[in-house]
């Protein structure tokens, strides 16, 4: 066929939604059992940090109040709801094992199957979906209760005694202010910074429009300030959006600037040599991106797709979307997505009619 998006989520649908509006043809594959899945894996508590006004993608918005901050849940449900609603063509249960191009073809392989497709759009996650450890996590003493952020769900998970958070980006301080309600609880790692406001607070009708404008129009791969951010947020995290560091404090969340670098008699240690006493370890340490099933050369030594806007152009035919910062800071949220996924159509309908015009001469 024309195009297999690999990756039911924001990105692959709205890439699809996209296509379709072009009347490319083209099949979704996503290896969960329905759509929203991945969406719902996550923590009980998790909030989208931009209201329901800005989340919806293109051609459906996102139902309810439009100033509220959708939980985890309604985002799968709504993910699900448009894919029905535009009767996007989406084989489940269906996970790639390996993509290479022979020729001018991309082959995909699932399981014993193989499919060919003249473009490929790669929308399998913002940072990727393989958890990071640390190469010290192994070395703890097998009592301490060790969770990795995308197996957290809610404090009830986790051991009597101390708590220690690892990564101070968002998802970090959102865990370890939730954790401290009910456990003695420390959060390790860099200060990422913090966005100058509170969402869901007074004047956010009049903030969001300018921090969207700022994030889709001024932090991109083509500005300085955008390249840097970059930067910081693929590997280091994003910036502190939710919970701020006065919350982190009136909640007794003892912070702690120094990673942990090593274990001692089975305990976490600080760069600073201090040996931490705790009963459990939560790694908000981020995602891996790992493209080891991609048998043709796409990455470059940061681990990352070499590519700009999402088209891999040393790979004729590959595309990605989702990615962070794949055009501005605005990629890695729903806000930003629909843009990112229009841009990707463009460039295939345009191969598509590249190739037409070919055939006809």
């Amino acid at each position: 066929m024309n195009t297999i998006v690999i990756g039911a989520g924001q990105a692959g649908l709205a890439t699809g939604r996209h296509l379709q509006q072009l009347g490319e043809e083209f099949l979704i594959l996503d290896g969960n059992a329905q759509v929203g899945d991945q969406w719902r894996s996550h923590w009980d508590s998790l909030r989208l940090y931009s209201p329901a006004k800005y989340d919806g993608l293109p051609g459906l918005e996102f139902p309810g109040d439009p100033w509220h901050y959708p939980g985890k849940d309604e985002v799968a449900d709504y993910l699900a709801s448009y894919a029905a609603h535009f009767e996007l063509p989406i084989r489940h249960n269906t996970r790639v094992d390996r993509l290479e191009r022979i020729d001018d073809r991309w082959i995909v392989t699932t399981g014993g199957e193989q499919l060919t497709a003249r473009n490929v759009v790669v929308a399998t996650g913002t940072f990727g979906r393989t958890p990071y450890l640390p190469d010290c996590a192994v070395d703890l003493d097998p009592a301490i209760r060790q969770l990795h952020s995308s197996e957290y769900r809610r404090p009830e998970q986790l051991k009597d005694g101390p708590v220690l958070v690892v990564g101070g980006s968002h998802s970090g301080t959102d865990i370890a202010y939730e954790v401290a309600q009910t456990h003695e609880t420390i959060l390790c790692g860099r200060d990422p910074g913090q966005v100058p406001f509170r969402p869901g607070r007074r004047g956010q009708v009049l903030v969001w429009p300018v921090l969207l404008f700022a994030w889709r129009h001024v932090l991109t791969r083509r500005t300085p300030m955008g390249r840097k951010e970059m930067g910081e947020v693929r590997f280091h995290g994003g910036p502190m959006i939710r919970v701020k560091r006065d919350d982190l404090l009136a909640r007794g969340v003892a912070r702690v600037h120094d990673r942990v670098t090593g274990v001692r008699d089975g305990r976490p240690q600080l760069a600073n040599g201090r040996v931490l006493e705790v009963a459990n370890v939560v790694w908000a340490t981020g995602f891996r991106q790992v493209f080891d099933w991609i048998k043709t050369p796409v990455t470059g030594a940061d681990g990352w797709p070499r590519e700009y806007r999402g088209v891999a152009e040393d790979a004729p035919g590959l595309f990605f979307c989702g990615l962070s910062f794949q055009y501005a800071f605005s990629s890695m949220v729903l806000p930003g997505v629909g843009r990112d996924a229009a841009y990707v159509a463009r460039r295939i309908a345009a191969r598509a009619t590249a190739d037409r015009s070919l055939a006809a001469a």
